[in-house]
């Protein structure tokens, strides 16, 4: 694998600090100073996606449990999920530190990798503290990021992460291994459980012995490139990552109490699929299959599974939802389903679609309608901010934000919310 070895600090990370909740803060001055966790829904039955500094002193953790926070931090103040504030914030975040230095790449909704010139690598610390001090100026004290200094992009994200909150940690190739070998194998970027138990078989227990692999064994103990590619990186060589392809779309949910039912989850998945669909037909693509997980509190689940030829209107995608839930309804032994999930898969660009050959039967003619009516209410419904044209009920569905959410791997685009337009 052929990879170059920087000498100097090329990449400069940034990753806030329990973004959401800082977020928050920054957005309602009386949050500051207070301990805040971030919930999915309006629920008592769902659990913190995000807590503040001042939670975290007390014990409380991102994934715990609403009412095991409030036992132990009864005066937390709980603050729903606004993903469409959070983009908008991340896009003038990224215009405010590309004032000091271009941004080479967005990790995540709150991390972002730069690149340095060799011209700005001796003065990469006084670079960072600009960027702290512009975004403190900018935004607010509270909306705080600790950066990392490194030969490449997964060194400077690991040294972003050595020192949080607010830190500014160094990783010069020259002193490699160094604070590296310090390290859990587990908190390195790319060692899962998983891989951690293969390099555990292997006999690497921690990241000195993983430091003296040869790369070739690297990847042996993993079955693929990336174990040498990781070896590779932590060793301070830049190694590119080929791009990734769009794979899927997909909403998911915890479902209001009072809609624990397969009726219920029925009503929230038409509208979950409508979301994916219309960002599905947004970036070009249509889907071969559609993917439905449901599952109750006590983790019994079920997975069904509908494929179809090439498809992208919202009325053929809803008839196949249909079809899933009449088998949920004799499979699903629980029916209380607490959580939905629905995947639009096996996707084809619509311009690989080849025309039928049968192109002027019935059939035909009214699969083009409807995927010309599935536009119209897309531009329709982006034009008004608001679901005004759409295939069957629409329900309000109880517990607050339903729709486009932010992923570790993935922004949603503005246009993914239902957000009223400014006339």
């Amino acid at each position: 694998m052929a990879a170059l070895q920087p000498s100097g600090l090329e990449r400069l990370y940034v990753d806030f600090d329990s973004f959401f909740a800082s977020a928050e803060q920054y957005f309602d001055p009386r949050l500051r100073g207070r301990p805040v966790g971030v919930i999915p829904i309006k629920s008592n039955h769902t659990g913190l996606i995000a807590v503040s500094r001042e939670a975290k002193a007390v014990g409380l953790k991102r994934g715990m449990m609403v009412h095991e926070a409030r036992r132990l931090c009864p005066s937390i103040a709980l603050v729903e999920a606004r993903h469409d504030a959070y983009v908008v914030l991340h896009k003038a975040i990224i215009r405010t530190v590309e004032e000091i230095v271009p941004v080479k790449g967005i990790c995540s909704i709150d991390e972002m990798v730069c690149a340095l010139l060799p011209s700005e690598e001796k003065n990469a610390h006084a670079i960072a503290r600009r960027i702290k001090d512009a975004l403190a100026e900018t935004f607010s004290p509270v909306l705080t990021c600790s950066i990392g200094l490194g030969p490449n992009d997964l060194l400077a994200k690991i040294a972003a992460e050595m020192n949080k909150p607010d830190g500014l940690v160094t990783l010069h190739p020259d002193d490699l291994p160094g604070s590296l070998l310090a390290l859990p194998l587990t908190e390195v970027p790319g060692i899962a459980k998983g891989n951690a138990a293969r390099l555990a078989r292997a006999g690497v227990t921690d990241m000195a012995g993983f430091w003296q692999l040869q790369p070739k064994e690297a990847r042996r103990i993993w079955g693929s490139v990336e174990g040498e590619r990781l070896w590779m990186g932590l060793h301070g060589y830049a190694v590119e990552r080929p791009a990734t392809e769009r794979r899927m779309f997909g909403h998911g949910r915890v479902l209001p109490t009072d809609w624990r039912n397969l009726p219920g989850a029925y009503a929230c998945a038409r509208v979950l699929l409508a979301k994916a669909a219309s960002r599905m037909r947004r970036e070009g693509f249509a889907a071969r299959s559609l993917g439905l997980w449901l599952r109750d509190r006590q983790g019994a689940d079920w997975h069904g599974e509908e494929r179809f030829p090439a498809t992208w209107d919202d009325p053929a995608l809803l008839a196949a939802l249909a079809e899933l839930f009449r088998r949920a309804k004799y499979e699903y032994s629980s029916r209380r389903a607490n959580n939905l999930h629905i995947v639009l898969a096996e996707l084809q660009p619509v311009e690989d679609i080849g025309k039928d050959l049968f192109s002027n039967t019935a059939d035909a003619q009214l699969r083009r309608r409807m995927e010309s009516l599935s536009l119209v209410a897309d531009r329709l419904n982006a034009q008004y901010g608001s679901r005004i044209l759409h295939f069957g009920p629409w329900p309000e569905i109880p517990g607050g934000y339903v729709g486009a959410k932010i992923a570790f791997n993935r922004i949603p685009d503005e246009k993914d919310f239902d957000l009223p337009r400014a006339s």
